[in-house]
């Protein structure tokens, strides 16, 4: 089972948010796609979250349908700030608070809940996250929302090494350390990209199929006083561990978050029918977690 700490968990497209024992789900987001061929409207779109009972979605580009059609429905948003935009944010305050003005506070009745601030950026492009984030921040700050609106980053749990056992898990990229430090002294949470169906698929001589589907009938292996039934809560549970040896330790005693967004990313012409069977039955389990 997940650690828990004092940090809420959510999968994301599913998103599903977790209260800080895992045990019970506080909300069921959807991550909502825009790139395609005869999509429904906006407007349909949010229709279909408010008959489904779905409370949170997330876009990964500022849209103003997709504002108009949120306006006064409840619905908490998590927006992504482009990976081409963070640039820009990250060399001039003056452009992060004009990014903040047209994307957040002109849109009054939008329940904005994160501003995700790049998506799975590495290299060079990693290091425009914090002063970007930062920026878009004092930006929030200055506009009385940072006590409403939380800033993040998403990013790809391939950041994180030694994941077996979990308690060995260290973030290997160097560019984390600024960046959970950033988010521990501001009580923001961290995004982490977790698709245990790849981790399955790239092991499978040495993880089962009933393990990555949150099928197995009994613990599968035991890291200290905790026992580990899915490679999910495994997967999570590396994190924590690297959040820990990065020195977040204090910001596990807050009401900060770590937030997994678990995507399931399918690729199906690489894959038979039976696998796609598979990923429903993934997302089917993941809700009742």
């Amino acid at each position: 089972m997940a650690k828990g700490n004092a940090f809420s968990l959510v999968a994301l497209s599913l998103f599903v948010l977790l209260t800080a024992n895992l045990i019970s789900v506080e909300s069921i987001g959807v991550c909502y796609g825009m790139i395609g061929d005869n999509l429904p409207s906006p407007n349909d779109v949010v229709r279909l979250y408010q008959s489904k009972g779905i409370r949170a979605m997330r876009i990964y580009f500022p849209d103003q349908a997709t504002f108009n059609a949120l306006k006064g429905t409840g619905i908490d948003l998590t927006l992504d700030v482009p990976n081409d935009v963070l640039p820009s944010l990250a060399n001039d305050a003056s452009a992060a608070a004009r990014w903040v003005q047209n994307n957040i506070l002109a849109h009054e009745g939008v329940s904005f809940k994160y501003i995700v601030v790049g998506n799975e950026l590495f290299g060079d492009a990693a290091n425009k996250i914090l002063p970007a984030m930062s920026k878009i921040w004092d930006a929030l700050c200055s506009a009385g929302r940072c006590n409403q609106i939380q800033v993040s980053t998403a990013v790809s749990f391939s950041v994180v090494k030694n994941t077996y056992p979990p308690s060995s898990g260290e973030f290997s990229e160097s560019f984390m350390f600024p960046i959970v430090n950033f988010l521990k002294n501001t009580g923001n949470p961290l995004m982490v990209s977790i698709y245990p169906y790849f981790s399955y698929a790239h092991n499978q001589a040495q993880i089962s199929l009933d393990y990555a589907l949150f099928k197995s009938p009994g613990p599968v292996f035991t890291d200290g006083q905790y026992q580990y039934h899915n490679l999910f809560d495994a997967m999570v549970d590396s994190v924590y561990s690297a959040l820990e040896k990065a020195g977040a330790n204090s910001a596990l005693e807050k009401a900060g978050s770590i937030l997994a967004l678990e995507l399931f990313r399918w690729n199906p012409g690489g894959h038979d029918l039976v696998g796609l069977a598979h990923h429903w039955l993934m997302h089917k389990r993941t809700i009742k977690i």
